[in-house]
């Protein structure tokens, strides 16, 4: 995979190579990165199957391979950084590290801090629950009810979706997908609300715990690299690397690896 994009980008590098101290005066990350050799990758390690950690500790997932290629195609290593979802944003603004992917969608609040390549994935709003009815929904109105419980990820769209459109139903606030999960099965909720892929890997890794998921997302939702807003030239790179990689198949490639292939779960506990 590495091989046939490095053969696609050559001529980017060899321009931006060109182009020296004056590119790299004027984008602050981009140099930094270089300079260091390390491209620096922040993650939850827990939203399956975009990250999550395997057995072995290592970190899996689309979003891993991705971040493994882009920092590949830019000739420095990928430091993939764990941190709770709430935290990502600070991070990367800190200066931390240098880019998000970690299921984040691009929503307008948080490019108002935040600069978004992409979408390289189109994800949207689902449930997971033992209820069968709750399972049935067609709708928010289904779920928007006083008596039911909901646990969602701190800081994440899925939290603000059941604020905005579940008002009625009691939410709890969760540091990580694991947690939340947990939840579901141990009762404490009758419901977690979260991306639709991150559902449906819960249900196939519990296959005995009669979970289920909605058959279509309430909402659909574009999902970006996060990257400091003080760098246009960073920022371009970015966008031009995802865009080679789609018309390369690289990116459809990934997809059917992590969505249609479920060989990988053999890895995570």
């Amino acid at each position: 995979m590495k091989r046939k994009l490095s053969c696609l980008i050559l001529s980017v590098l060899t321009v931006l190579i060109a182009a020296g101290p004056a590119v790299a005066a004027s984008a602050p990350v981009l140099d930094r990165i270089v300079e260091r050799g390390e491209l620096r990758v922040g993650m939850t390690g827990d939203q399956p199957p975009l990250n999550v950690k395997s057995k072995s500790g290592s970190l899996i997932g689309l979003e891993a391979d991705l971040a493994q290629v882009l920092a590949g195609s830019m000739e420095v290593e990928a430091k993939l950084v764990v941190k709770p979802f709430s935290e990502l944003l600070g991070a990367l603004k800190s200066g931390e590290i240098d880019m998000v992917m970690s299921g984040m969608t691009i929503t307008p609040k948080r490019n108002l801090e935040v600069a978004f390549a992409g979408p390289y994935v189109v994800s949207g709003k689902s449930i997971l629950t033992k209820s069968e009815t709750l399972a049935a929904a067609d709708e928010s109105g289904d779920i928007n009810l006083e008596t039911v419980k909901l646990v969602a990820l701190e800081g994440s769209t899925s939290q603000r979706f059941v604020e905005e459109m579940l008002p009625k139903a009691k939410l709890t606030k969760s540091k990580d997908n694991t947690a939340a999960v947990r939840m579901v099965l141990e009762g404490q909720v009758d419901a977690m609300v979260a991306d639709m892929e991150t559902c449906l890997i819960a249900v196939l890794r519990s296959p005995e715990a009669d979970l289920a998921t909605l058959a279509v997302p309430l909402t659909l939702e574009p999902i970006g690299i996060a990257v400091p807003p003080n760098d246009p030239l960073f920022l371009n790179l970015v966008q031009n690397y995802l865009a080679m990689l789609e018309g390369a198949g690289l990116l459809e490639e990934l997809t059917k690896k992590w969505y249609e292939d479920g060989s990988w779960l053999i890895q995570v506990p």
